[in-house]
Formats: C-alpha cells, structure tokens, sequence
C-alpha cells in the first residue's frame, strides 16, 4: 500500500524508474479524463441498482427456505452454487452466449413472437446484463439472511398471531426490524464489493459499448495494463479506497438510525 501511494505521486510505466510528478495524476483524473467520470458514473448506477436489487432477491429466497420442509437442504446448495462459479470466466462467457444475438434469452423470446437483439451489445441494455448477472450471485448473502431468521424468537410470531397479526405485518413489524443487523452486514459488504466488481464487464463487455459497462476496476486495469500508465491507475486505486472508505463509515454512522439491536433495546 505505501508502495502504492508513492507510485500516485509518480509517472511509471513499468519498464522504467518512477518519475516523481507530485498531484499531477490527481488533477488530471478530475480535470481531464472525461472517462474517469464515466466510469465512476456507471460504477455508482451498478451499485445503487444491483445492490438493493441482489439483497432483496437473497432475502426473498432465504424466507422461502426458512422452513423444516423435506428437500430443502438440497434446494439451499442448488441456489447458493451460482455464488461459487459465478465469477468465473466459464461462467461470464455464458453469460455473454446467453444474452447474445443467438442466444438462449432471444430463443425463448422467437416463441412468443418477439424480436430479439443483442442484448450485450446494445447500450441500452448492456449494462442491465451485467446487474441481473450480479443479481443472480445472491448465495452467499441469502445464507447470511437466513442465519439470520433462525435466529428471530418465534415467541413473537405466537405472540403476533394471538394478536391476529397478517403475515404482511408480521414481515414489517418483526422479521425486517429483527434483521436490520444482518441487513447491515450484507449492505456494507456488498457495496464493497459492487464498488471492485471487474470480472463481469471485462469478460463479458469489456468495458463497451460506448463505455456504458466501463466499470471503475475495469477502467484502472486498462490504465495499468493496457497503457502502461501505472502512477494514474495507483492513484485511480487510492481515489477508490477513499470512495469505499466514505460511503462504508456513512452507513456505520446512519446504522443507529435504522438497526435495532435487541440487547440495547433498539433504536
């Protein structure tokens, strides 16, 4: 890390001594890369969709799992496999044969009369790919929501339903208030993580078309290792830690607005 932090301040492309160039790169990454800001722009578009959109299918899947019913531990390990493999490379060139021209998505669409497309290339739908791709990994947090739900007293669902309680109101008035810690977790890891997301836009679109899946990783790979310009991309990578580093201790400051812990009697 302070290895990298030098490299910021310094012109290097690898085959040479680091020139030392002080704030050069940063200013001009903020003044005069206009792909710096598209890339940061799509970044924050993919994270502030695909995030709440991936834990809301996790949480979904894991209430429906969340029962002693037979075969449902089989059911568990089927849904969580795509979070193993799916960031693999086997698995992104799928994924780009599947919303292809011809691929499985516009074969089922042919057999209900509609017109197909490229769906990976078109910037209109490009990047809505590459969400439902992200969306579809929902294993591992759906595992966490339902440690979670084992972990709600089912006294209050009794109590609730001598009440006469509907199970609409059940989910608002217990389930969701007794997992705002879990949700927390997931919300502060997947952002992370939707904030260093590489592999889908490099394999998959690399980074087109017309940079609408230019992704912030993707795009400091290419400063690093397509034009040699490893300073800018040290300093792009610091810009990223302080961006993650931001938004990660804003949520931990809102969290005592929205997370109820039970030992402290909420708040």
């Amino acid at each position: 890390m302070i290895a990298s932090l030098y490299l910021s301040f310094t012109n290097y492309d690898m085959l040479s001594s680091p020139e030392w160039v002080g704030t050069k790169n940063y200013i001009h990454m903020f003044t005069q890369d206009p792909r710096y800001w598209t890339s940061l722009k799509i970044t924050f578009l993919f994270v502030l969709i695909a995030v709440p959109l991936k834990l809301a299918f996790a949480l979904f899947i894991a209430m429906l799992f969340n029962a002693n019913r037979r075969g449902v531990g089989i059911y568990r390990t089927v849904y969580y496999i795509p979070s193993i493999i799916g960031g693999s490379v086997a698995v992104s060139v799928m994924w780009k044969q599947l919303f292809g021209l011809h691929g499985a998505l516009n074969s089922g669409l042919a057999l209900l009369g509609i017109a197909g497309q490229d769906w990976v290339t078109n910037p209109n739908t490009a990047l809505w790919t590459l969400i439902t791709m992200v969306v579809w990994q929902f294993g591992s947090p759906m595992l966490i929501f339902m440690a979670g739900l084992k972990q709600i007293p089912l006294e209050l669902y009794e109590a609730a339903a001598v009440d006469g309680a509907r199970p609409l109101s059940n989910f608002f008035r217990i389930t969701l208030p007794m997992l705002t810690p879990v949700i927390f977790f997931n919300l502060v890891m997947q952002m992370i993580g939707g904030f260093m997301s590489f592999t889908q836009s490099f394999l998959v679109t690399g980074g087109g078309p017309l940079d609408r899946t230019l992704f912030y990783a993707v795009y400091l790979y290419q400063k690093a290792f397509t034009n040699f310009q490893m300073g800018y991309a040290s300093a792009m990578a610091w810009i990223l830690l302080l961006i993650i580093a931001f938004l990660t201790a804003l949520v931990f400051k809102s969290s005592s607005l929205w997370v109820y812990y039970e030992s402290e009697g909420g708040k």
